[in-house]
């Protein structure tokens, strides 16, 4: 399967006041993928990372939580990529090498659940390839006075479900649960009000708002930008102890845990373009 040179050029999308067609919520569709072993998988998404000397070019990176990858015990996973037909999209499941001789190839975060690596993938894939520009650090986050009770998107995998047969991810809401947001470096993660279940790790969590107000102003357009990536579901433990036996209760609570995007940029710095053809 012949794969696709990985100078690539980036879709460009602008944070803040942008035109009212782009859509990111439909870019994100386009670049999220189921990521499949032989007995657990999650979600991940593709970037575009920017070439140093041609910042409008650039090569692929899948990001995903850091457990999804560490989960998968074989060498080799499968990226349920897509590609465009006719008809509309079909399933392009492709193996992709995420360790070599038993040796992790993706970077870990070193304080938070968050994997990336550079990737070589199919010419005929179908991915709108997303700058890391995208990817909300903390001075967008008070820009636009991100707070408690916004209403972020989420896309993803739960319990491995799909949204169609060619493999699309499964887009969901929900409202931002916890406070502060900010020192990112600090607060590292925050709570969002959606039910997560086993497959949804992984899932680019971002915003799509149109006519948002910040600055004391309406701004007529689109705000929208990568906000992080789900990690874990949040839970509460319940230790029930009597004189034979001592159990311990799991309580769901609906809340998903996720990762600030500023990590993922972060980490991304330490990226460099993949030598090798998966």
């Amino acid at each position: 399967m012949k794969r696709a040179i990985q100078i690539l050029l980036l879709i460009v999308l602008t944070t803040g006041h942008a035109a009212a067609d782009s859509d990111l919520a439909s870019i994100l569709m386009r670049s999220t993928f189921k990521i499949q072993g032989q007995t657990s998988g999650g979600t991940g998404f593709i970037l575009g990372k920017p070439l140093a000397a041609d910042p409008k070019r650039g090569f692929y990176v899948l990001i995903t939580a850091a457990h999804v990858l560490e989960q998968i015990k074989e060498d080799t996973a499968i990226l349920h990529l897509r590609r465009s037909v006719d008809t509309g999209f079909t399933r392009l499941a492709t193996p992709i090498k995420i360790r070599k001789l038993g040796t992790p190839l993706w970077r870990k975060h070193p304080d938070v659940d968050v994997a990336a690596m550079a990737l070589s993938l199919p010419s005929d894939a179908d991915i709108a390839l997303v700058s890391t520009a995208m990817l909300a650090n903390d001075d967008m986050l008070r820009r636009f006075e991100v707070h408690p009770g916004d209403e972020l998107l989420v896309l993803g995998f739960p319990y491995m479900a799909e949204a169609n047969e060619a493999g699309f991810p499964i887009l969901r809401s929900g409202r931002i649960a916890s406070y502060p947001l900010t020192p990112t470096k600090e607060t590292k993660s925050f709570l969002l009000d959606f039910n997560v279940f086993r497959g949804n790790s992984g899932g680019p969590v971002f915003m799509h708002h149109e006519n948002r107000i910040y600055g004391s102003a309406t701004n007529i357009g689109v705000t929208h930008f990568i906000a992080g990536l789900v990690s874990q579901e949040q839970n509460v433990s319940e230790r029930i102890k009597s004189l034979t036996e001592e159990l311990i209760r799991t309580h769901r609570l609906a809340l998903g845990v996720v990762i600030h995007a500023s990590f993922i940029e972060e980490l991304l710095r330490s990226i460099q373009e993949s030598k090798e053809t998966n």
